[in-house]
């Protein structure tokens, strides 16, 4: 499998993480993370490897991994401190209401069903999830695409809050959407923004836009 890169320091690799496949190693076949470290192999013997953060393995977009440790530690840091921002792209069953808004749910993750599910507030074990939407276009079969700014990262928080209003994601069988690919839906990880150190700024790294992404498909 193609590793595809959108940005590579000395410090840090961004790539474009296609669906089907998990972001860490496992023994069930390719990751992020072995696909990098066979990258890297080309020119250090033992290269390091760096998982910062994790997506969805139906889920596709930017994944950031550190390249030595201690910049593992400084983007961890950040995560933890909320000092990354984060934007997705979606297309959905329906078009809402406003252009754009905040939803916002407490969501308990269903560990033997594999899933989040919307609670009351002072639920047992129930997480407060918000996240910023904004429509970018509307598309055909009464279908929209929207980009998704999280503030929170709880588990299948988009794919949840999403199908909680009525909007759930095309090839998100699992929340209520119809069926498209077997091992992807229209979700994207299309942008992440975070203080490169070495630069000694902030920096964006996106990735391409998909093909569902497009008004007229």
């Amino acid at each position: 499998m193609q590793l595809h890169i959108i940005e590579e320091t000395a410090d840090w690799i961004a790539v474009d993480k296609p669906a089907g496949i998990q972001v860490e190693r496992n023994p069930f076949g390719h990751s992020v993370e072995s696909l990098v470290y066979a990258h890297l192999q080309q020119a250090a013997r033992n290269p390091y490897v760096g998982i910062v953060h994790r997506l969805d393995r139906v889920t596709t977009g930017v994944v950031l991994v550190a390249k030595r440790k201690q910049v593992l530690r400084e983007l961890n840091q950040q995560f933890s401190q909320k000092d990354i921002r984060k934007a997705y792209r979606a297309r959905v069953i329906g078009v809402p209401e406003q252009l754009e808004g905040v939803l916002s749910h407490w969501l308990i993750k269903d560990l033997k069903g594999k899933r989040a599910v919307a609670a009351e507030e002072g639920a047992a074990g129930a997480k407060l999830c918000e996240m910023g939407y904004r429509l970018i276009a509307e598309a055909p079969e009464g279908q929209a695409v929207l980009e998704l700014y999280p503030t929170t990262g709880r588990y299948h928080q988009l794919r949840a809050q999403l199908s909680a209003v009525g909007l759930p994601i095309v090839g998100d069988t699992h929340y209520g959407g119809p069926a498209w690919e077997e091992t992807a839906i229209m979700l994207q990880a299309s942008a992440l923004e975070f203080f490169d150190k070495a630069r000694g700024e902030r920096h964006t790294v996106e990735a391409p836009l998909p093909k569902w992404a497009g008004k007229g498909q």
